[in-house]
C-alpha cells in the first residue's frame, strides 16, 4: 500500500511540477538558444531523477513511510542522497527544472525553477524542520548540524 501512496505523490507531486506545467504554461515567450545548453541538459535531468526516484526508495524502505506528508516516513533517513544534502528530493526536481531550461531556452522556465527554489525553501523552513524536529528530537538536531540543507560538502 505505501509503494502505491508513493508512486501516485510522485506522479501527483513532481510529475505536475516537472512535466505538465513546463509543457502546458512555461514553454512560450522569448528564449535563448545556446549551443551547450542541450548537452549539459540531459545528464542534469537524469542525476535530478535519480536523486528523485532513489530518495523516494529510500523513503518507502528505510524510513518506512512515504514522502507525501499524510503518511511520513516512520524513521529519520539519512541514508542515500540524504548522506549529502537534507532535501534531495526537491534538489532533484530542482535539477530537472533547470535542465528543461536548457534544453528549452525559455525564460519562463527559468523563472519557474527559481519560484520553485524559493517555494520549496519556505515551505522547508516552516513546516518541515521544525515538524521533523519535533518527531525526531535529537537525532534530527544533530543531522541539521552535520548535513546541509541544499548544496552538498563533499568533504567530511
Amino acid at each position: 500500500m505505501k509503494l502505491l501512496k508513493s508512486i501516485l505523490f510522485l506522479i501527483l507531486a513532481p510529475g505536475i511540477i516537472v512535466g505538465v506545467l513546463p509543457f502546458l504554461f512555461l514553454m512560450q515567450g522569448s528564449y535563448i538558444e545556446l549551443w551547450f545548453s542541450s548537452v549539459l541538459a540531459f545528464p542534469l535531468w537524469m542525476l535530478g531523477g535519480i536523486m528523485l526516484l532513489l530518495s523516494f526508495w529510500n523513503f518507502l524502505f528505510n524510513g518506512r513511510g512515504t514522502p507525501a506528508p499524510i503518511d511520513p516516513p516512520k524513521e529519520l533517513v539519512s541514508v542515500g542522497f540524504y548522506k549529502y544534502v537534507r532535501n534531495p528530493m526537491y534538489v532533484g526536481v530542482l535539477l530537472m527544472l533547470v535542465s528543461e531550461f536548457l534544453w528549452l531556452g525559455y525564460w519562463y522556465l527559468l523563472a519557474y525553477a527559481f519560484l520553485f527554489f524559493l517555494a520549496s525553501h519556505s515551505f522547508v523552513i516552516v513546516y518541515e524542520e521544525p515538524t521533523l524536529k519535533k518527531k525526531f528530537g535529537r537525532a534530527y538536531e544533530h543531522y541539521l548540524k552535520t548535513v546541509p540543507r541544499w548544496v552538498p560538502r563533499w568533504k567530511r
